[in-house]
């Protein structure tokens, strides 16, 4: 399934019975305490859901899965997720 911000707003709009603005709003306020913390290289911990992390990646050799072609990437940051305990136990069934 593919979540996007439309959907999720609409989805809170129609739930809460709140206005779509209001709604926006409110998507717009928790995905930004989620992006400013990672964007300063803090983790961001959910509880009962997970914990997003930025990593560092030192450069290294890639390959171009299109052409085959390896290349050289460069030194970047990557943002990771690992999920809960609890939301694995609920996607494993328990």
């Amino acid at each position: 399934m593919t979540l996007t911000k439309a959907l999720i707003t609409e989805k809170i709009q129609n739930d809460l019975g709140v206005s779509k603005a209001d709604s926006v709003n409110l998507v717009e306020t928790v995905l930004k305490l989620i992006k400013d913390p990672l964007a300063s290289c803090e983790d961001v911990l959910i509880s009962g859901f997970g914990k997003f992390r930025v990593k560092k990646k030192n450069q290294h050799l890639g390959r171009n899965p299109a052409t085959g072609k390896t290349l050289m990437l460069s030194d970047r940051k990557v943002v990771t997720f690992k999920c809960s305990g609890i939301l694995r136990k609920r996607i494993n069934g328990g």
